[in-house]
């Protein structure tokens, strides 16, 4: 994120909108963005960069959701943005409970992007039965471990939710991350797998899997 680049451009009515897959950066934007609205964002989307400029998306489904972390933050201009989203041919979902939604998301990236590193493996892997797919429901398991713990509930079964998600996929199919960091680029895994174990020390719930497969990578923070 480059919160300079922000400041430069931005006004008094700008609405900062983070789509990342780590969770919690709309907070930590929030800090460097003093006097804007930066919400907390997800989204939904199957894609990969074909080639320099071209983005080629998988699928039909494409959504953003969005939604300010305190009632007391809401603007009306968040409406005006879920129908500019919507002319773009975007679904736009202000969500009333932002925190839950990012977090659902999150438990799905979270453990497909951690189970796919450690066994370096695509979709396909985790389709099928078998110690690959239960580790990606381990990793399921323990982040309602930890949203529970935040006093974060799920309004749906985020296990079979996840597992149809996962099962919908192409068997090719993998995180961003994961690409990433087996070509040495620069990747989201503090992000999106070291950060969940940083979480759950620091409330004190243990994750077994997630600090299994952080030690494979050499995170020493637990």
């Amino acid at each position: 994120m480059n919160s300079l680049f922000i400041k430069k451009v931005a006004h008094k009515n700008t609405a900062v909108i983070p789509i990342l897959n780590i969770y919690g950066i709309g907070s930590k934007m929030q800090k460097q963005l003093p006097g804007l609205m930066v919400t907390y964002g997800c989204i939904y989307v199957s894609a990969n960069i074909k080639e320099p400029g071209v983005i080629k998306m998988h699928g039909d489904i494409f959504r953003i959701v969005y939604g300010v972390r305190n009632p007391n933050e809401y603007r009306p201009m968040l409406e005006e943005i879920a129908n500019d989203l919507k002319e773009s041919g975007i679904t736009g979902i202000i969500s009333d409970n932002i925190q839950r939604d990012c977090l659902q998301k999150f438990s799905y990236v979270s453990p497909m992007a951690a189970c796919g590193l450690y066994y370096d493996c695509t979709a396909e892997a985790m389709q099928k039965q078998g110690e690959i797919r239960e580790c990606f429901v381990s990793l399921i398991r323990e982040i309602k471990l930890l949203a529970n713990a935040m006093g974060v509930f799920f309004t749906v079964d985020i296990i079979p939710t996840n597992l149809d998600i996962l099962d919908g996929l192409s068997p090719t199919a993998s995180i961003s991350m994961q690409r990433d960091f087996s070509i040495g680029k620069q990747s989201e895994i503090d992000g999106l797998i070291f950060e969940v174990v940083r979480i759950g020390n620091k409330i004190g719930v243990p994750l077994l899997n997630y600090e299994k497969i952080t030690r494979k990578f050499g995170f020493k923070d637990i």
